[in-house]
Parts: C-alpha cells; structure tokens; sequence
C-alpha cells in the first residue's frame, strides 16, 4: 500500500464529526445590544463626525435649504475650478441652480474623455446610501448615474450624507436596507469609505491620496437646531 493510500483510508475511516453550525448573526448583534444600549441620534452624529475626523475626514453640517450653495463656499475655498457631478442625479438641479463653478457632468463614456477625467478635474460630489457611525464610513452605492470614477479619480471627493440614514454599526445598515433582498441587487462595487484614500506600503509611512482622493469632505445633511 501507497502511503498516499495510507493517508486516504485513515481519512476515509476517520469519525464522522457533527456539521458545523453557521454562526446566528442576528443573535450576536442581539447580545450585543443588549450590553450597550443603542445610541439616539445626537449620539449617533456625534460618534460619526468623531470617528470621521479620526480617519482625516473632514465633516461640514448643512441643512437641505443650504447645503448646495456651502458646496459652492467649499469649492471656492479649495480652489476648485473643476466639479464632477452626476447630471442626471437626484440632486443635479440643486447643483446647477447653486451658481458652482466649473461644474462638469459626467455624461460620456470613460474612453471618450479620459485626459481630462484624469488630469483636469478638481473633485468629484457623489450622493451616498448611508453611513456607519461606529467605524465613521459612508456607504456609496455607484450606478450609471454616479459611477465608481467619481469618487476614485477627482483628488477631492464631496459626498452628501443624510443623518436619517446614520446607522450604529455596518450590520444595522445592511438589515434596515435589505441589502440581502434580491427586487433590489446591490450594486457591483458597493463602496465603504472612510476617510481619504491613503496607504502606508513604502517605508510604513502614511501617504494619502495614493489609490484616490486626498480629501474627502462629507456635507452631513441634519436638521436647522442640530447644525
């Protein structure tokens, strides 16, 4: 006998053991509630922004009266003569009614237009599906409307986050979203961001901006008396 017969009939001799058990995940998240009562909303903004700021995020509240025309402060701050938008996304008429200079739709093909994608574009404003605030992460979900470029390649990317869709931690999220239902797919390059891009490979020294923004600004949507 072979000794790789050997090792195949102890294999197939070998005790039947009882099938592993997948984990109960919702029993796990049950528990842990149970040991740190959920935070109410102020809380859950507060732990956010913190978070946020930890990663090198920078968090501006606005409200839904005035977060287009701070949009336009924020660009004119930076420098910004070049804004990347969705022209046919939910908040484009806002965007071109708020007097930002340069704004720049995206509405040809990535091909057709890669040089000046890549070379000549300030920032990019993306909407986003949510946040996390136990970890300061956006959810962006990119479709052909805002497509995953417009948050990778501008060197500043403005995301507007609404504070409604603040949730505790990322499994919250994914259960009050229904990520798992199949009438609504995800996307297939869900996004959790937090903070700008950075890396620490050469030398481990943290570098930002290497595999996308160097900034990344949030416009915390909340309400007149929470600014």
């Amino acid at each position: 006998m072979s000794a790789r017969d050997n090792i195949l009939r102890r294999l197939r001799s070998a005790p039947k053991g009882k099938p592993i058990l997948p984990p109960d995940i919702n029993a796990f998240y049950a528990a842990v509630r149970s040991n740190s009562p959920q935070e109410n909303r102020t809380q859950r903004i507060e732990r956010f922004c913190e978070k946020m700021a930890f990663w090198r995020g920078e968090v501006v509240r606005v409200t839904h009266a005035n977060w287009a025309k701070t949009l336009q402060g924020l660009c004119a701050a930076k420098n910004v003569n070049s804004l990347l938008y969705g022209s046919h996304s939910p908040h484009a008429a806002a965007l071109e009614a708020a007097g930002i200079n340069g704004l720049k739709p995206y509405d040809r093909p990535v091909d057709e237009w890669k040089t000046e994608l890549f070379r000549d574009t300030d920032a990019g404003f993306t909407s986003t599906r949510g946040g996390i605030a136990e970890t300061g992460t956006l959810i962006v979900w990119p479709d052909a409307r805002e497509p995953r470029l417009m948050s990778l390649v501008p060197p500043i990317h403005f995301a507007l986050l609404d504070s409604d869709q603040l949730h505790d931690t990322l499994f919250d999220a994914m259960t009050t979203q229904g990520w798992s239902d199949p009438s609504s797919p995800m996307p297939s390059n869900a996004l959790l961001i937090s903070g700008p891009s950075k890396t620490a490979d050469i030398q481990i020294t943290l570098a930002y901006g290497a595999h996308g923004p160097k900034e990344l600004v949030v416009l915390l949507l909340v309400n007149e008396e929470e600014l």
